[in-house]
C-alpha cells in the first residue's frame, strides 16, 4: 500500500516562478508540453509572459507530466500552484492512482498537502485541465481489476484527464488567439490556412466576415457555435480589451515616472548632413563589415560623448536613503515598440564599447526585442534612454523618463530642409532632438550642455575624435 508520504514524494507541486525582479504575475502565452508527456531537467516546457518580457521556462528534473492547472492566455500569480509532476512514473501506477489524485490539487485556491521540495525552486507553469478532471474525484474502496501494463497506462490517463478526452487545441500564434477573443470566435471553427495547420490573422478575420453566407455549408460542429455571436462583436461601438503584461507595467511606470520626478523638456534643431555622410561612408568600412549602421548608431555615440563630458547627468534619485546617486557607468536603453507593447531593453556598459561593438550590441538587441525574446535582466538597470520617435515620421515629443533614469533623449525624423549654411540658404539634412530630464537631479544649465553637445557632435562628427 502506497502511503501519502510517498505520494507526496512522487508526486511534485510547482508554482509559478518570480522570473523578474519583484514580479508578482505572469500569462501563460505558449505550452510545449501537455498530461503524459516525459520531461527531462532543462526542458523548456512553456513560454509566460511577464510585465516586462516573454520568457521560456524550463524544468528543473526528470519526470512525467501529470497534470497542467491553467490554460493559455491565464494570467497567474507568482507563487500559485500550476503544475504537478510525476517524478517516479511506472511505480505502481494503477494502485496509486486514487492516492496521487489527493496529493495533486488542481484549483489554485488549494494549496497542496504535501511537502514542498528543498533547495532549487521550481521553474515551470502548466495549463488548467477539463472542468472534468478538476473536479473528478475516485470513488474510495473501489477495486482495481488486473490489467495489463497498458490498459493500466490507460486507466491512470482515464483517471486524470477524465473519461472524454479533450479535444486537440487549434494552433495559432498568441497574438492570433487574442484577437479571435476579442471577435468572439471560437478557433475551433476556423478552417486554417497557414503552414502546419496553425491559424492566421486572416484566417480570424475570414470567420467573421462570411459567417452569413457559409452557414449552409458549414460542418454540424460549428452549428453548435453561437452565430450571433460574430455580427454582434463586428457591429460594436466599442472594444475592451484587458489592460495586461507589458501594457500594464507601461502604464504604471509612465504614470509612476510622471507623477515623481520633475520633468523638463529642451529641444535643439540641428543639421546633420555630415552625420548623414559619416553613415553611408561607414557602411562600406570593412571594420563594419557585417554590422547595421543607421543614424541611431552615431547618435548614441554622440550620447555617450556628451554624458562624458557631463557625468552628473548620469544619476538617480533615492528617495528612500536621500541620496544622488552617480553612475559610473552607462548602461544605454533603447526604447523599442513591439506588437506586445513598448520595452526599453539597455546596452550593458554601452560607455566602453568601439563603434564596431556598439553597432553589433544594437543589431542584437533590436533583434530580439522584435522576436519577442527580450529578457528582463536586458530591461533593468538602466541609466539613460534613447527613443526614436523619427521612425514614425514626426519631429520631435516630450519623453518621459524611464523609471529610475535622470534623462531620455528623443530623435526626430531626418529632413531635407532649407538651411543657412556658410552664408547661403542650401538644402540639408535637419533633425530635432528633445532631451527630458529630471529637474530634482538636473538643472537647466546642466540639461542644457548635455544636449548642446549631442547636437555639437552631430553636426560636426569629428568631434567624436576630438571629445572623446
Amino acid at each position: 500500500m502506497t502511503t501519502m508520504t510517498e505520494n507526496a514524494a512522487r508526486y511534485r507541486e510547482f508554482k509559478m516562478p518570480d522570473v523578474g525582479e519583484g514580479l508578482t504575475e505572469a500569462e501563460i502565452l505558449k505550452w510545449y508540453v501537455k498530461p503524459g508527456d516525459t520531461v527531462t531537467d532543462g526542458q523548456v516546457v512553456c513560454e509566460v509572459e511577464t510585465a516586462k518580457a516573454a520568457v521560456e521556462l524550463p524544468i528543473p528534473y526528470d519526470g512525467v507530466v501529470r497534470s497542467l492547472h491553467f490554460e493559455e492566455g491565464v494570467t497567474v500569480d507568482v507563487g500559485t500552484s500550476i503544475i504537478t509532476v510525476d517524478v517516479a512514473p511506472g511505480t505502481d501506477d494503477a494502485a496509486d492512482a486514487p492516492a496521487a489524485e489527493s496529493v495533486a490539487p488542481v484549483v489554485p485556491a488549494a494549496p497542496a498537502a504535501q511537502e514542498e521540495p528543498q533547495g532549487r525552486q521550481p521553474v515551470l507553469v502548466g495549463y488548467g485541465v477539463s472542468e472534468a478532471s478538476t473536479k473528478r474525484r475516485p470513488r474510495k474502496g473501489a477495486a482495481v481489476p488486473e490489467q495489463a501494463p497498458a490498459e493500466a497506462l490507460r486507466a491512470v490517463q482515464t483517471e486524470l484527464n477524465g473519461s472524454v478526452p479533450a479535444p486537440a487545441r487549434p494552433l495559432a500564434k498568441p497574438p492570433v488567439r487574442k484577437l479571435a477573443k476579442d471577435l468572439g470566435i471560437d478557433l475551433a471553427t476556423v478552417v486554417p490556412t497557414g503552414p502546419d495547420g496553425i491559424v492566421t490573422r486572416e484566417d480570424v478575420h475570414a470567420a467573421v466576415a462570411p459567417a452569413a453566407p457559409v452557414q449552409g455549408d458549414a460542418p454540424v460542429s460549428r452549428e453548435t457555435t453561437p452565430a450571433p455571436a460574430a455580427p454582434v462583436q463586428a457591429d460594436a461601438r466599442e472594444t475592451r480589451l484587458p489592460i495586461k503584461g507589458v501594457r500594464k507595467a507601461t502604464a504604471q511606470a509612465m504614470v509612476g515616472s510622471a507623477f515623481t520626478a520633475p520633468h523638463v523638456t529642451e529641444f535643439v534643431t540641428v543639421d546633420v548632413t555630415r552625420t548623414m555622410k559619416l553613415v553611408e561612408e561607414l557602411k562600406g568600412d570593412k571594420d563594419m563589415s557585417g554590422l547595421r549602421v543607421n543614424p541611431l548608431l552615431l547618435i548614441a555615440k554622440a550620447l555617450l560623448v556628451a554624458i562624458k563630458r557631463n557625468p552628473d547627468v548620469n544619476a538617480s534619485w533615492d528617495e528612500v536613503n536621500q541620496e544622488i546617486v552617480l553612475k559610473h557607468y552607462v548602461n544605454l536603453g533603447i526604447a523599442a515598440a513591439t506588437p506586445r507593447g513598448l520595452i526599453v531593453p539597455n546596452i550593458k556598459d554601452a560607455h566602453d564599447k568601439t563603434l564596431p561593438q556598439l553597432a553589433q550590441s544594437l543589431g542584437e538587441l533590436v533583434a530580439t526585442a522584435r522576436e519577442g525574446k527580450t529578457s528582463p535582466a536586458a530591461m533593468s538597470g538602466g541609466t539613460v534612454t534613447i527613443t526614436n520617435v523619427g521612425v514614425f515620421g514626426v519631429d520631435t515629443g516630450t519623453p518621459i523618463l524611464n523609471p529610475g533614469e535622470a534623462a531620455i533623449l528623443a530623435v526626430g525624423a531626418i529632413k531635407l530642409q532649407p538651411w543657412v549654411h556658410k552664408g547661403k540658404v542650401k538644402p540639408r539634412q535637419v533633425t530635432t532632438l528633445a532631451l527630458s530630464f529630471d529637474h530634482r537631479l538636473v538643472d537647466g544649465e546642466l540639461g542644457s550642455k548635455v544636449l548642446a553637445d549631442v547636437a555639437a557632435v552631430l553636426e560636426q562628427p569629428k568631434r567624436l575624435i576630438t571629445w572623446a
